[in-house]
């Protein structure tokens, strides 16, 4: 009896081990800083993308004249565009690769992976990548969403430019520097 418990053991014993290393390496500065980075890029791209398309929005309810309060908005100022994509955007953290910065020795995340629309982007999911080093990154994207949500649609609602400095440099201070900044 106790021998078939052994299997479930070392099973939750190796769930529970995975789980810890994936928590201890997104509380990684860099990883935290490449996971900022990185979300705000994507989010940026797609609500980029969704600023040219418009989505109706208002009631079903029909008023006493047989018209309904039904206008059209930007799709990226819609509730249920950005709250879809904010629990989706973290799924794309697997197109980004770790790269350290041969001169400055600091450890970056850059995307590698095309976007739907690029052209190779048929040729290139004919190929299965899967790695366990970006879990981390999903990680710490998850986290960072769920302690920076409001400030993250508070900055699209004010359509700011470059996101990625102003969440992850400026209001969470998960990086230390800019990555527009140049020294002079």
């Amino acid at each position: 009896m106790e021998l078939s418990l052994l299997p479930a053991a070392l099973l939750a014993l190796l769930v529970l081990l995975a789980w810890l290393t994936a928590s201890l390496d997104a509380q990684d500065p860099d990883v935290l800083c490449g996971a900022c980075r990185a979300l705000m890029d994507e989010v940026e791209y797609d609500v980029t993308k969704a600023r040219q398309k418009k989505t109706k929005v208002g009631s079903f309810r029909v008023n006493p004249d047989g018209t309904q309060e039904r206008r059209k908005t930007p799709l990226a100022q819609s509730e249920a565009f950005l709250t879809d994509l904010l629990d989706k955007v973290c799924e794309r953290m697997n197109d980004y690769k770790l790269e350290d910065d041969p001169v400055t020795k600091e450890k970056t995340f850059k995307r590698f992976a095309p976007r739907k629309e690029d052209d190779i982007y048929k040729e290139f999911k004919k190929f299965y990548f899967y790695s366990d080093a970006y879990r981390p990154l999903k990680f710490a994207c998850e986290a960072i969403i769920e302690e920076y949500e409001d400030e993250i649609l508070s900055l699209i609602a004010q359509e700011v430019h470059h996101l990625a400095d102003r969440l992850c440099t400026g209001k969470s201070g998960l990086c230390k520097t800019s990555a527009n900044h140049t020294e002079l």
